[in-house]
């Protein structure tokens, strides 16, 4: 599913104001954006949690969405089942992959049935073990966020997958606050997450504006997921914390350059760079001195351009004699030296 570039996920999650327009032109300029694929949110707020308001349900942990309830937030945001089918027609009759993060195994059927190319397992879900071993089971990719979870909570998820025979396998770096400041970021976890658990690794993207993912792309991220509004003023769950179209496009520019300047690592000098030696130091003097003159550091000096000898041979060469009249500003070489 993934290749050689970086690549980068539109989230729409609950920015579609329960209109399946909106969510089809999010889509469609998350498309037009230059992403390489939209990703959705598969539960109902039965699915997800119960309807139940004693205190255990209560939203009071200082997030954006305190006051309410688990069963009233998740029914104000969740992605309406009968879209699917139609979104996942309208993504593939556009040109842009499509999938999901299920949050029980009857939405793991679902997409099963929609036949999704890769599963999203959110960060609040890593610790159950069952749903990622039915979802590995389907021996789809598997992208798995880390937002809440210790070391040993994904070597868990990561061993879950393995012991389906699904080796397919992507650890995202997150950090599961909205929006996430960059202090908590820890984008340094990535290289070490790779090495740690012998997978691919990436970034889902909680922060404001495009700096985290930069960061995340040039320490190796190869995954980039970031939420996605048409427009703030539609509101939602999500709204505060998701990039607009012109934001989200922007960053997929920057990261894209950022790829190109990464390169490989190389210590080859390129052509252009070899026509602009010419600019560099080299030996030169810089007075008139006749045959049989000694050269001394007033008369040859190392500047700028470099048409002269190199400056390695500066010490060796002073206080040998020149075998003819030299004009200033001539090049040094080795004729002109007893």
């Amino acid at each position: 599913m993934f290749g050689k570039k970086v690549y980068i996920v539109g989230e729409i999650s609950a920015n579609h104001g329960h209109d399946i327009q909106i969510a089809k032109d999010t889509i469609k300029a998350i498309k037009e954006a230059g992403a390489d694929a939209v990703k959705i949110q598969t539960y109902t707020a039965d699915t997800i949690t119960m309807n139940c308001d004693n205190e255990y349900f209560q939203i009071k942990q200082g997030t954006l969405w305190d006051g309410t309830t688990l069963y009233k937030l998740y029914q104000e945001a969740y992605t309406p089942w009968e879209w699917h089918k139609e979104l996942f027609d309208y993504a593939k009759e556009i040109g842009i992959t499509i999938f999901s993060s299920p949050f029980d195994k009857s939405a793991v059927d679902l997409l099963e049935e929609l036949n999704t190319p890769a599963y999203k397992v959110a960060s609040f879900e890593i610790t159950d073990v069952p749903l990622i071993k039915y979802i590995a089971s389907k021996e789809k990719p598997v992208i798995i966020s880390t937002g809440i979870a210790t070391i040993g909570e994904i070597k868990e998820a990561v061993d879950a997958c393995r012991e389906e025979g699904n080796e397919s396998i992507t650890l995202l770096k997150c950090t599961s606050s909205y929006p996430a400041p960059y202090e908590e970021m820890n984008l340094l976890t990535i290289p070490n997450m790779r090495e740690t658990f012998g997978v691919e690794v990436g970034l889902s993207d909680h922060s404001m504006g495009c700096t985290v993912a930069l960061g995340a792309v040039a320490l190796g991220a190869k995954f980039i997921e970031k939420h996605v509004i048409l427009d703030r003023s539609i509101g939602g769950p999500d709204a505060e914390f998701s990039m607009e179209i012109d934001e989200f496009k922007s960053m997929v520019e920057e990261i894209r350059k950022l790829e190109r300047a990464l390169g490989n690592i190389s210590y080859d000098i390129t052509e252009k760079t070899k026509k602009n030696r010419i600019f560099s130091r080299s030996l030169f003097f810089t007075q008139d001195i006749k045959e049989g003159d000694v050269i001394t550091y007033k008369n040859m000096r190392s500047i700028r351009p470099g048409y002269g000898m190199h400056p390695r041979h500066y010490s060796e060469i002073l206080g040998r004699k020149v075998i003819k009249d030299i004009e200033r500003g001539t090049p040094v070489d080795w004729s002109h030296i007893e």
